[in-house]
């Protein structure tokens, strides 16, 4: 591995992120997330203890909540950084650990799957119950067009946020980033919804999500049209559909998804007795979501995650190619 300038064994960062995040990837495909213990669920617990000190129904106080997690993770990934970085093996190995930490490709392929197979054995009330573990919509109101059609949707957004996401913000600003977009995905996901208790506490860690999220969607509806079956009708759908979703992220995502797989997504839904009636996405050219299309929505995850990571390393390395030569 080439070193810096600055002295023999002291590694290079793009050098770091292209074997730690290729490391950390490859670690996610072959162990997914820990059953206890994960880094994330440590975040969430602390995000959570510093809620119960600051929550006030008030944008101010719930912008102080963000800046102290999202800030106490960065700087905590910084530090560990900086403590890593005058030897290349550790520097890698935290790059790797962090990638693995904060990517959660194959659990969320598990659990898709885990609900398609309950479908497919006409157990609707087992689906049901997996259902939360993969996203918030109310099992109770879907029957099983409806569990396969959330599936899907969840695992295209999530493709967004779980892996692509990270890996953009880790190719930026390594473990930082890494650990920072994580940080700021999981508040998301804790005050960032539209209930009485956190639509104002929650609005900064909203806001913050969705600039964060902003050139992982893109980047990642970009490889669903390369990688799907049918580009044409990906690139027509995102181009056509996604400024009809709510969500400036899930949109472009959403819809270069149900192009690529040719079905149709979007339409009403119910979160927690709360019923939204969502655009279409892919309405005019695609049929209404089966159970099959689960596994083939798993699929195109699975090889939009390895195309980011090669996407991601190929730019730091570019980035890095002056530093080499002047080295």
């Amino acid at each position: 591995m080439p070193a810096e300038p600055g002295g023999p064994g002291v590694p290079r960062p793009d050098i770091t992120f292209a074997y730690g995040a290729a490391a950390g990837l490859a670690g996610d495909l072959l162990l997914g997330d820990p059953r206890r213990g994960h880094p994330v669920a440590a975040f969430g617990r602390a995000a959570a203890a510093v809620e119960r000190r600051l929550w006030r129904d008030h944008r101010g106080w719930g912008a102080l909540h963000t800046a102290v997690c999202t800030g106490g993770a960065v700087a905590a990934g910084a530090l560990a950084a900086v403590s890593a970085r005058r030897s290349r093996g550790a520097a890698v190995a935290l790059t790797a650990a962090a990638t693995w930490a904060v990517v959660g490709g194959t659990s969320l392929g598990r659990e898709a799957r885990a609900i398609g197979g309950a479908l497919a054995a006409g157990d609707i009330e087992v689906a049901r119950e997996r259902l939360p573990h993969l996203c918030g919509r109310d099992p109770k109101a879907l029957d099983g067009p409806g569990i396969a059609r959330a599936v899907v949707e969840s695992v295209a957004e999530n493709t967004s946020d779980a892996v692509v996401g990270a890996l953009f913000w880790g190719a930026i600003g390594g473990v930082p980033g890494l650990v920072g977009f994580r940080a700021v995905n999981t508040l998301d996901a804790m005050v960032g919804h539209k209930s009485p208790r956190y639509r104002r506490y929650g609005w900064a860690s909203a806001r913050l999500d969705d600039l964060a999220g902003w050139p992982g969607a893109r980047l990642t509806a970009a490889l669903a049209t390369a990688a799907g079956g049918d580009p044409r009708g990906a690139a027509r759908a995102w181009r056509r559909d996604a400024a009809k979703h709510p969500s400036p992220n899930a949109g472009p995502v959403e819809a270069a998804f149900a192009g690529a797989l040719g079905v149709r997504l979007g339409g009403t839904l119910s979160y927690a007795g709360r019923v939204e009636h969502r655009p279409v996405l892919n309405g005019a050219d695609g049929r209404a979501v089966e159970v099959a299309d689960i596994e083939r929505a798993v699929r195109l995850s699975q090889r939009v995650g390895v195309l980011a990571l090669a996407v991601c390393v190929g730019a730091r390395l570019a980035a890095g190619a002056p530093s080499r030569r002047r080295a």
